[in-house]
């Protein structure tokens, strides 16, 4: 009786404990709960009203002048059949492209360059780090505004490709899609259908020649800051699996495919997550720079939200357009996730692993047991 006695009593001077801490915790969590809620939760149930609603810029939002819509804003964008849809198509082909060339090439640059830096051979591995790494770190701004020098009809680009004999185009006035390769016109299949008010062959045309000098841009200015994150992968690898895959006869590709990229698998989702969501939202290029121009080749749904909000001052869709944003960045992330998941050995490639791990405890019990057949079909004797 009385060890039931002492044990209720342990129990609830656990759980007082328990309590205690818990509430220590959210005191000590509540100031940023607090500002979280105030700066980020309210702003974003404010916006998603203002997407559902006439709100026309003035006044409260939620005062009684404004009407709630619906899916008005929403439809327009999508299902509207005017100029708002085909803005909002053509932003999302120009960023789409945007987003399926500058992902991969600044993942292979970051990763080859935490490669180098990371061999001990390389003298200077200081200067490397921070020469690669200064652009991150400088204004977007002025590196928009040094691209535009550059990529002009007089730059050092085109006098570059001049010294070579050729001659370069206008960068940042040609609305020609790359993939055109000069055409004009295409098959009445592409022309005279289309998707979100964009043609088929608008939409496999790819970016433009004014798009792809921020898309060079991302790619130069990016790369550093993904590099810190692979080098950081790097450097927490040990030295012993490499060396085993030496022992094994790995050469210097097989090491770095079968050993050193799987183990860098979070950071390449890191990695890849901050891409696709740098991607999907960039907008102070395009504002410092061609403010969607030519012929709005160069538009993005970041830039087009802001354009009906503030200049057009139709609240409701540019709102509505930044929740369309924030769905496609969400299921890129889901499915870049589910590519990257971790996946089981499959059976063929874990067959030879097997047979090894059974002939060698056919060896062992045949070492034990004289009487035990040896692999060559001799007795151990």
């Amino acid at each position: 009786m009385a060890s039931s006695s002492e044990r209720s009593l342990r129990a609830a001077s656990h759980s007082g404990l328990r309590r205690g801490e818990a509430a220590s915790g959210w005191l000590f969590t509540a100031p940023m709960l607090i500002l979280l809620g105030l700066f980020l939760v309210v702003p974003v149930l404010m916006a998603l009203w203002v997407s559902v609603s006439d709100w026309g810029g003035r006044g409260s939002p939620f005062s009684g002048g404004v009407s709630f819509v619906g899916l008005k804003n929403y439809a327009a964008l999508l299902l509207g059949g005017g100029l708002a849809e085909a803005d909002f198509g053509m932003s999302l082909k120009n960023n789409a492209w945007y987003v399926l060339l500058v992902v991969p090439c600044q993942t292979a640059l970051s990763l080859l360059l935490a490669v180098l830096v990371n061999r001990q051979i390389l003298k200077g591995r200081g200067f490397f780090r921070t020469a690669f790494y200064f652009p991150s770190v400088t204004s977007s701004v002025a590196i928009t505004v040094l691209f535009l020098f550059l990529f002009s009809t007089t730059g050092a680009v085109n006098a570059a490709l001049g010294w070579l004999g050729i001659n370069g185009p206008n960068w940042l006035n040609d609305p020609s899609g790359i993939l055109h390769f000069g055409a004009t016109s295409g098959p009445a299949a592409l022309t005279q259908n289309s998707f979100l008010g964009v043609s088929f062959w608008d939409w496999i045309g790819g970016p433009s020649v004014a798009m792809c000098v921020y898309i060079i841009m991302a790619v130069f200015t990016t790369s550093g800051t993904l590099m810190l994150l692979f080098l950081a992968a790097l450097q927490n690898i040990s030295g012993e699996v490499q060396e085993a895959a030496m022992m094994d006869g790995a050469n210097g590709w097989q090491r770095f495919w079968r050993v050193t990229l799987p183990q860098l698998r979070p950071t390449l989702f890191t990695v890849l997550t901050l891409g696709l969501i740098g991607c999907w939202q960039v907008f102070d290029q395009i504002y410092t720079g061609t403010r969607g121009q030519p012929a709005k080749t160069t538009i993005t749904p970041a830039y087009q939200s802001y354009q009906s909000s503030f200049l057009n001052q139709e609240w409701g869709q540019g709102a509505a357009i930044a929740f369309i944003l924030f769905v496609i960045i969400i299921v890129f992330t889901l499915v870049q996730r589910w590519v990257l998941r971790e996946r089981p050995v499959s059976r063929r490639r874990n067959r030879p692993y097997l047979e090894a791990a059974a002939r060698a405890a056919s060896a062992a019990r045949a070492a034990d047991d004289p009487r035990v057949p040896a692999p060559g079909g001799r007795t151990s004797r």
